[in-house]
């Protein structure tokens, strides 16, 4: 049995809905699952309850797994949670963990790295010494999160996306191709102790993103570069959190010192995944971006 945590979240989700495409059969573990009743819904998903920082709560969850993928959300208590888990799993005999990481997590502890990058390797490290088999997925940002559902994407009102980059690049990958890379890690053999780094197929600016966005709506879209200090007032004033504030501003203040983004695709070749465009992206997400969708 494949076991994936974080199911509810957006990164989980994806990767459960490409089991359900696949009908490949997927045990997805929640906090509650009645507050997510269309996972149970989807084909060969078995939906359980479980708190990962919670070992009582898990032994149905664990029960039989062969592999399973470890996703929660990127907050202070990341660390804690999935240390928790890779215990419980190894006390439950789960033989290997897929780590949902992120990019650089493999560069040490830089007190200079953004610190979730710093929270992922920390991770990394542990479960590697936890004699468990392990392989890292380390994605790069995701495309969705330019969406204006998103705190980082495009305002639907104003059709700006407002960031403090400059003329720097990122490489943005679809969630979806991610997802498909793991359903792949999961469901074959020979990927242990590995470690992935995921990107899409172009190093874009922000300014080539909202030129992309624009195309695919035929409305214009634009790129508004301001001072990390403005976005910080901008956050704020949208009701961020402080910490979560000064997490968004560590984490531009880092891609401004590095502005020359990197693209890996060995990991879609080896699983032969197309590596999805962002006009593709765009063009899909049209009415979200126009505010039209329903």
């Amino acid at each position: 049995m494949i076991l994936v945590t974080g199911a509810a979240g957006k990164a989980g989700s994806a990767v459960v809905r490409a089991f359900a495409r696949r009908g490949a059969p997927v045990r997805a573990v929640v906090r509650d699952p009645a507050r997510v009743p269309w996972l149970a819904e989807l084909p060969g998903v078995t939906v359980v309850a479980g708190d990962l920082r919670r070992a009582a709560t898990l032994g149905p969850a664990l029960e039989g797994v062969k592999r399973a993928l470890l996703i929660s959300s990127p907050r202070e208590e990341m660390v804690d949670t999935q240390l928790s888990f890779i215990d419980a799993a190894q006390a439950a005999g789960v033989p290997h963990i897929v780590k949902y990481s992120g990019r650089e997590a493999g560069v040490g502890f830089d007190q200079e790295v953004f610190r979730g990058t710093r929270w992922h390797g920390q991770i990394e490290r542990y479960l590697e010494r936890s004699g468990l088999a392990w392989t890292h997925l380390r994605p790069s940002q995701f495309m969705q999160n330019y969406l204006p559902s998103s705190v980082t994407g495009f305002d639907v009102t104003t059709r700006e996306l407002v960031m403090p980059l400059g003329a720097g690049q990122l490489s943005p990958v679809d969630l979806a191709d991610v997802a498909e890379i793991a359903v792949g890690v999961l469901t074959t053999d020979g990927h242990e102790n590995k470690a992935y780094d995921i990107t899409g197929p172009e190093a874009l600016t922000m300014a080539e993103v909202a030129d992309r966005v624009s195309a695919a709506t035929g409305a214009t879209f634009r790129y508004v570069e301001v001072t990390f200090e403005e976005q910080r007032r901008r956050y704020a004033a949208a009701g961020l959190p402080p910490h979560v504030v000064d997490l968004f501003d560590e984490q531009f203040r880092e891609r401004h010192r590095t502005p020359i983004a990197r693209v890996e695709l060995a990991a879609h070749r080896t699983f032969g995944v197309t590596p999805t465009h962002f006009a593709q992206f765009a063009s899909a997400h049209a009415e979200e971006f126009t505010g039209s969708a329903r």
